[in-house]
């Protein structure tokens, strides 16, 4: 059971992964040790997973950010699975989730630019024997950013 020193101490670190023991406990108003230990025992028990860094996509040279949404043509296991395969091998997939409704999946896939955009979705995805359809949203500007978890 969380309690609020813990939802805040989460939420911090949403904000700053990177934060020192000494750090959250100036935030938390604790001292460092039992920030530290709090922080170790979120870890332990899953409620914290890990750590990234935050990287600008322009300045790596990504300039398209796209939602494609595909829907299978079969939903036998050993297609599914090798599709499965398929977009866990794309390093432009930076997110895919499965779905009710029309279609099946929703890849979040960011392109140096539209030809790369093309060559994935028509090079790669539309040939699995798997996939019925695929339809893309190309974003034009990205309102919210990634937002923290609500804690």
């Amino acid at each position: 059971m969380l309690d609020e020193t813990d939802r805040r101490l989460i939420r911090a670190l949403q904000a700053d992964a990177l934060m020192t023991a000494q750090e959250l406990g100036a935030e938390l108003n604790l001292s460092a040790s039992q920030a530290g230990r709090r922080r170790q025992r979120l870890e332990e028990a899953g409620y914290l997973t890990g750590a990234r860094a935050l990287a600008d996509p322009r300045r790596l040279g990504l300039g398209v950010q796209a939602f494609v949404q595909v829907q299978m043509a079969s939903h036998d296991p050993t297609r599914t699975e090798a599709f499965h395969r398929l977009v866990l091998a794309q390093p432009a997939v930076t997110a895919a989730f499965t779905l009710t409704g029309e279609a099946d999946y929703l890849l979040r896939i960011w392109c140096a630019d539209l030809r790369a955009l093309h060559d994935l979705i028509h090079g790669i995805l539309l040939p699995h024997p798997a996939v019925a359809r695929v339809q893309s949203q190309i974003v034009m500007d990205q309102l919210k950013p990634d937002a923290p978890l609500p804690v």
